[in-house]
């Protein structure tokens, strides 16, 4: 008869700023609007990738965490998105419901059918600030 090891449990994971987020971290994939290298922009702006889907929710999350608590109005540039799923949309809403509960904006730039059908079915479209 062999013995078996006990299981170990699991270490506790440190919170994370108490939003889905997490706290701000550097700037990975976001970039400023204005082209030069100006002390004060007038927003920063996001590119979303062709498709926001769960193998890419991460890398999502990471981009945006550090514009969380951006005082300046971000930009989310969704012209050439193409296909998201709820993943990417949960990501989208976590992100959109922290800044605006702290009072910040979101300009979404551009037109994506795929985000606008995926947050009406989904009755996002008011916690994304979506035009209706």
């Amino acid at each position: 008869m062999t013995k078996r090891k006990k299981a170990k449990s699991a270490r506790p994971r440190p919170t994370r700023g108490g939003h889905l987020l997490g706290p701000p971290r550097e700037a990975g994939a976001a970039r400023n609007s204005t082209a030069d290298a100006s002390p004060s922009p007038v927003s920063t702006t996001l590119v979303l990738a062709a498709e926001c889907l769960v193998a890419g929710a991460g890398a999502l999350k990471e981009s945006l965490a550090p514009l969380v608590e951006q005082p300046l109005p971000v930009t989310l540039d969704i012209t050439d998105l193409q296909r998201i799923d709820t993943a990417g949309l949960q990501v989208l809403t976590a992100f959109a419901r922290e800044r605006t509960g702290h009072g910040r904006a979101i300009e979404w730039r551009g037109t994506a059918p795929a985000l606008t059908s995926a947050a009406q079915l989904l009755g996002l479209t008011a916690a994304l600030g979506l035009p209706a």
